[in-house]
């Protein structure tokens, strides 16, 4: 098991808060008030989107291969302290803070690795059940569950979006907390490998589109294209009457 931080070694950059709330339970063990690292980065209000990446995972150095590069500043120290392992007494407040932008960010970048595992599929696939994304603003698509996806895997390039399996498109987090994520810690290929994995939970693609009507009554495609010509001609008179303009000048 990880080790469990103690009241006193809890001193993030919401240290101030969590002390808080601590002072106002009037009852409670030492134990109650402990924290893990990642507990307490997934109770932060924007970090709905996160699952919990299992504490084997991280810990095997191999699947983590090349983020030291990702994270060049406190690597060590940030994996130090998203594992409980860190001795944050030692540090001043403006190194305990830079550590902790660094920790975010590598869990980041974990986070994206391990939501493709078989083991973090499955706990995406829960949030994806309970609609922990949101559903499709699309009405035609009737409440459609969402999964989070990038636009790039290159971080700080790209924010999150949401992807709707049924309409296939794609759309903005209604949260500014949750529009500021960088796509990256969930990566291109996630929504698309859950499919694969779990095909039973791909919801009917829709085949149901919006179709303008004037009273009822369909408006046929031949007015698109009158409407077409009409917008040309005008085009091509417009021109003509330029370049009539300028002989005469």
């Amino acid at each position: 098991m990880l080790k469990r931080i103690s009241k006193q070694q809890s001193k993030h950059p919401n240290s101030s808060t969590k002390r808080a709330k601590m002072d106002d339970m009037s009852s409670g063990t030492e134990s109650d008030y402990a924290k893990y690292w990642i507990d307490w980065f997934l109770e932060i209000k924007g970090n709905e989107y996160f699952c919990e990446v299992d504490e084997d995972y991280i810990l095997d150095r191999f699947n983590l291969t090349g983020l030291s590069q990702e994270v060049p500043q406190f690597y060590a120290e940030a994996l130090d302290m998203i594992t409980d392992n860190l001795d944050e007494e030692a540090l001043t407040d403006k190194v305990r803070e830079q550590i902790e932008k660094a920790a975010r960010h590598l869990y980041g970048l974990i986070h994206a690795r391990f939501v493709i595992t078989t083991r973090g599929l499955a706990k995406m696939l829960d949030k994806y059940k309970k609609a922990d994304f949101g559903r499709c603003p699309r009405v035609l698509c009737h409440q459609q569950a969402l999964l989070p996806v990038g636009l790039s895997d290159i971080p700080l390039t790209k924010t999150v979006k949401l992807y709707c399996p049924r309409c296939e498109d794609i759309y903005n987090p209604k949260s500014s907390r949750h529009a500021a994520i960088d796509g990256a810690y969930f990566g291109t290929s996630f929504p698309h490998m859950l499919f694969q994995v779990h095909p039973s939970y791909m919801p009917p693609k829709s085949f149901e589109r919006y179709e303008p009507r004037i009273f009822g009554f369909k408006i046929h495609a031949i007015a698109e294209q009158h409407r077409w010509q009409d917008r040309a001609r005008q085009e091509f008179n417009d021109k003509l009457k330029d370049d009539d303009e300028k002989d005469q000048a």
